[in-house]
């Protein structure tokens, strides 16, 4: 067996925050909740799960395994970071849904609530598409950066306010591919 890359050496800029256990377990549970609020709907109407790329791509590919109903899934690219620690207050759809949004239920997966303004513009944009239901499943929130209520149907972790990496986050498009979330050091 090969053992995962040593991570959290002395030269890495980030410690470990979350565990990757700690993420299967609450990955698992939203799944499971999910499924129970869900797995009804999907006799009578299509459920679409939309990642927001880039950052939710490995929770929400988690996440939708540990959905035990039909679903399908579809991506929306939306930025207001580029390659910056703090957002840049414009948000910008960088690629559309592949496919209209009217009377389906959709679930939006997202990384991260920080201060709202993203979340806030892409779920008033998915609503003008007229589907049956919206709602968000995000995997951290960190309240103490709120601009602008969002509210949150499925929440992994409210999180203090540091800039985060790994598990899909990143800075400067590095180390999504940690296994557990990180902060990056004297954040």
């Amino acid at each position: 067996m090969v053992s995962p890359p040593a991570w959290n050496r002395p030269s890495e800029p980030f410690a470990e925050l979350i565990s990757a256990e700690a993420i299967a377990a609450r990955v698992a549970e939203l799944g499971a909740q999910i499924t129970a609020d869900y797995g009804p709907l999907t006799r009578s109407s299509e459920v679409v799960v939309i990642g927001v790329l880039k950052g939710s791509v490995i929770f929400l590919a988690d996440l939708v395994r540990r959905i035990a109903a039909p679903i399908s899934v579809d991506f929306i690219g939306i930025s207001s970071y580029g390659d910056a620690t703090v957002s840049s207050g414009v948000v910008q759809i960088t690629q559309d849904v592949s496919r209209p949004l009217e009377g389906k239920h959709v679930i939006v997966v997202e990384d991260i609530v920080d201060t709202g303004h993203t979340v806030h513009y892409l779920m008033e944009n998915l609503a003008t598409r007229r589907p049956a239901s919206i709602k968000l499943c995000a995997l951290l929130h960190k309240p103490e950066r709120s601009e602008r209520t969002v509210h949150i149907d499925y929440l992994g972790f409210t999180i203090p306010n540091k800039f985060v990496v790994g598990y899909g986050l990143d800075i400067a498009q590095q180390f999504r591919n940690l296994p557990f979330i990180g902060y990056v050091q004297g954040s």
